[in-house]
């Protein structure tokens, strides 16, 4: 395995000084066109910044009053799923709350992919556009942390499980798998063997937690008609595989869906072919919104606070800024509340 690379770190005035054999305060005082320095002084330091490639940073121009500091969140999914998705607009509504308090402003980019997202933090950061970055969305396989360690741009990965590759990065993490166990212990009370999970995005690193640990879950139960089934997140998709799974026989008494507009669109299309939720399918949403509670019957939902999800996360990246040290931050687990479309399996119903 090669050697780890050194991250590139931007220079400081403390570098500056030291090239130039000034004081901090001389290179402050130059850089920053103030009296108390010779003009010959002040060439050597503008000369020597120069040459160092120094950038004044956002940071320092909103504690100088002459800007404000930006932190950068690029997203990396398909456009057309987030204007309904209510986990984002929350964990950026909390985000933006802590941010503005700090008088910090929010640089937001969606892109087609993980390759673009990395092309964009290397652009941000040569332009000194940003100070720091949320990460969203960890990959099973993810070329960002190496990258965001190499550059050395302060990041804080939103919903990954803590890396001890990368000590220097922050993550703030909800545990997946302890809430699909939840589920699933639920779902089974209930006398539902015959269990779908209409999954998110494949490539996700929480999808395939969700995925492993329903697996294991069933296999611990000894349950055979089991399955999970990943989408775009999508209304659309949402619909065709709650279609698709319906149609084919045996039919599931219950679907898990990962997010709640898939879940809406799924009631809506179970109902299309006949069957009622919960008589003849019990229906849980992975994330609880004002979604769930506009559908007849409301939906039982795994609920958490989603803002403050975002909240936690801006705070520990003004951490990071403020010359904190990296840290893996546990959220609460995401805990089921029942509704109305969950219910028992009939004793018509066969269960397995």
């Amino acid at each position: 395995m090669p050697p780890k690379r050194s991250p590139a770190r931007r220079p400081t005035m403390k570098d500056i000084a030291r090239r130039a054999g000034v004081s901090e305060s001389a290179v402050s005082f130059a850089l920053n066109g103030r009296p108390g320095v010779s003009e010959a002084t002040r060439a050597r330091v503008r000369r020597v910044a120069e040459q160092l490639g120094w950038r004044p940073s956002t940071a320092a121009r909103a504690l100088s009053g002459e800007g404000a500091a930006t932190v950068g969140f690029v997203l990396a999914r398909p456009a057309d799923t987030l204007g309904v998705d209510s986990f984002f607009l929350q964990l950026v509504s909390g985000i933006q709350e802590v941010l503005a308090e700090r008088h910090l402003g929010l640089l937001f980019q969606v892109v087609e992919d993980v390759a673009d997202e990395c092309a964009v933090y290397r652009r941000w950061w040569a332009e000194h556009r940003v100070d720091g970055v949320l990460v969203v969305d960890p990959r099973a396989d993810d070329p960002r942390p190496d990258l965001l360690d190499e550059l050395g741009l302060p990041a804080v990965v939103i919903g990954g499980a803590p890396d001890e590759r990368h000590p220097e990065l922050s993550t703030v993490w909800a545990d997946d798998a302890g809430a699909m166990a939840s589920v699933v212990d639920e779902l089974t009370a209930l006398g539902h063997h015959r269990i779908v999970h209409i999954a998110g995005l494949p490539g996700l690193a929480h999808t395939q937690r969700r995925i492993r640990t329903l697996r294991a879950e069933a296999d611990r139960r000894g349950l055979t008609e089991v399955r999970s089934v990943t989408t775009d997140y999508s209304d659309a998709e949402g619909a065709a595989v709650t279609r698709r799974v319906l149609r084919a026989g045996p039919p599931p008494t219950a679907l898990i869906y990962d997010n709640d507009v898939m879940a809406v669109a799924g009631v809506s299309a179970a109902a299309e072919l006949g069957y009622s939720v919960p008589a003849d399918v019990s229906v849980v949403s992975w994330e609880d919104s004002a979604l769930c509670r506009m559908v007849k019957p409301w939906l039982s939902a795994l609920s958490r606070d989603s803002a403050e999800f975002g909240r936690t996360a801006a705070r520990e990246l003004t951490a990071l800024l403020d010359g904190g040290s990296a840290r893996a931050v546990r959220v609460p687990v995401p805990h089921l509340t029942v509704r109305g479309s969950t219910a028992a399996v009939r004793p018509d119903q066969p269960s397995a």
